[in-house]
C-alpha cells in the first residue's frame, strides 16, 4: 500500500435505530489503490459505504478523507470533497437521458467534469451511442456503466462502489472491471468496492478487507488475493 492514505477509518460504529451494525470497523485505503470489502450478506458492508458518503451518521469513531475529518459531515460535503458513490442498484435517473444523467456529474466536477465527458465515452462507448436514450429503458449493465460514468464526471479522488457486478452478465462485468482499472491507472482514482462475486474480486482488487458482524476481521494483503483465500473468507 502507498504511504499516502486517501481514506482512514478508525473504530467506526453505526446503528440502524437501536440496532448496532458497525461495531468498531477499521480500514485504510492508500492513494491509487483498488481495495475490496468482502464478506457474507448482512455483515455491514453496505452500511460502511453509506457512512463513508455521509448517508448514515456514525455513532462513534472517525472517518478521515484526504486528511480531513468527515465523521460528522453531511453527504453533500463528502461529494464536494471528491467522493463518488455508485450504490447497489445503480440509482440512475430513469426519466432523464444518458446525457442528462452525465450532466448531473458536472454539478460536482465543474469545468473538469466537462472535460471528462470524452473519457467517459471512451471507457463506455455504449453511452455515446445512447446519449438521447432514457436511462430507465437501458439494461442493468448499461445503467451500471452510466452510474460509474456519472460519478467519474464528478472528478472523484475516491470512488465507492457497492456490488458493481450484481445482476450484470459476465462479459459486461469484465468490461467494467477493465474500465475501473484504466480509471485508476490513467486518473489516479482510488477505489473501494463491496463485492461478493469471486471473479470481480480477483479481477481488480489489490487488497481486501474481510468484514464479519460489523468488524474488519482480516486483511488479505497484496499478492495474496487468490481464489482459495477469498473463498475461505467468504465462507466465514
Amino acid at each position: 500500500m502507498t504511504s499516502e492514505p486517501v481514506l482512514s477509518v478508525t473504530g467506526l460504529w453505526a446503528n440502524y435505530g437501536a440496532t448496532p451494525i458497525l461495531q468498531g470497523a477499521d480500514l485504510t485505503v492508500g492513494k491509487g489503490e483498488i481495495v475490496g470489502l468482502i464478506g457474507r450478506n448482512g455483515v455491514g458492508k453496505t452500511t460502511t459505504l453509506r457512512c463513508l458518503i455521509g448517508l448514515l451518521r456514525a455513532t462513534s469513531g472517525s472517518i478521515l478523507v484526504l486528511g480531513r475529518d468527515m465523521t460528522r459531515q453531511p453527504s453533500d460535503a463528502f461529494a464536494r470533497l471528491g467522493i463518488g458513490y455508485i450504490p447497489q442498484g445503480r440509482e440512475v435517473f430513469p426519466r432523464m437521458t444518458v446525457a442528462e444523467n452525465l450532466a448531473v456529474g458536472e454539478l460536482i466536477g465543474g469545468p473538469q467534469g466537462k472535460k471528462l465527458h470524452d473519457l467517459v465515452y471512451q471507457y463506455f462507448p455504449i453511452l455515446a451511442d445512447r446519449r438521447r436514450q432514457l436511462a430507465g429503458t437501458m439494461s442493468g449493465g448499461e445503467q451500471q456503466q452510466l452510474a460509474i460514468g456519472r460519478a467519474l464526471i464528478g472528478n472523484p479522488a475516491l470512488m465507492l462502489l457497492d456490488e458493481p457486478s450484481e445482476g450484470i452478465q459476465p462479459s459486461i462485468v469484465q468490461m467494467i472491471c477493465a474500465a475501473l482499472e484504466s480509471i485508476r491507472q490513467e486518473l489516479g482514482t482510488t477505489i473501494l468496492f463491496v463485492e461478493q462475486n469471486l471473479d470481480t474480486i480477483l479481477a481488480i482488487s489489490e487488497r481486501c478487507y474481510v468484514m464479519e458482524k460489523g468488524r474488519i476481521v482480516a486483511e488479505i494483503g497484496q499478492g495474496s488475493v487468490t481464489a482459495e483465500v477469498v473463498r475461505r473468507h467468504l465462507s466465514i
